[in-house]
């Protein structure tokens, strides 16, 4: 199954650090119905954006719990890998205090169906992925491995979906939406 906005998601269950001293949660798809849902794919643990992104997001996490959505990250790198970046502090590097779990895609299935795996090195571009609460993708970005991306700007598209309307381009909660006929 591949990801294509406007149909259902493909379906994923990962070991996650939901439990971060035991490791054995999984994060899975149908855990997330009812709820908004950010897949937000990153390349690994211990480089030189994903931290920025990551904690970017960790930091608005309120916001997105707010308007009823949920964040995942998620690379190839294993459960093992991310709790001891999660036990890293953020001025050497870590991600620590993220408030949203770090998902293990070691097989790479979920990043070959979400259209992200990088096959020759295994790791993930950066895809960010917007699962509406019936489990329909309405938004998908990737970015090459150099650019990190914004959470201001997932919020603000998550809001303007939540309208329903029709959002002109720079549409902020609390404009008009545009009315036809």
């Amino acid at each position: 199954m591949s990801a294509k906005v406007g149909h259902l998601a493909p379906k994923f269950d990962m070991p996650s650090t939901k439990n971060i001293e035991k490791l054995n949660e999984n994060v899975k798809s149908e855990d997330h119905s009812g709820r908004w849902t950010v897949l937000l794919f990153y390349p690994l643990d211990f480089t030189f954006v994903c931290p920025t992104e990551l904690t970017a997001f960790s930091d608005c996490y309120d916001d997105f719990q707010g308007i009823g959505a949920d964040i995942i990250g998620v690379s190839t790198d294993s459960v093992y890998s991310h709790r001891a970046w999660l036990k890293t502090p953020r001025n050497e590097g870590g991600v620590a205090d993220l408030k949203y779990p770090l998902a293990s895609d070691l097989t790479k299935e979920v990043s070959r169906n979400y259209g992200v795996l990088i096959e020759d090195k295994g790791i993930a571009l950066r895809g960010l992925f917007i699962i509406d609460p019936e489990g329909i993708l309405r938004y998908s970005v990737i970015h090459d491995l150099n650019i990190g991306r914004s959470a201001d700007e997932t919020l603000r598209v998550i809001q303007a979906l939540q309208t329903g309307g029709l959002c002109q381009a720079n549409w902020r909660p609390g404009q008009q939406t545009i009315k036809v006929g």
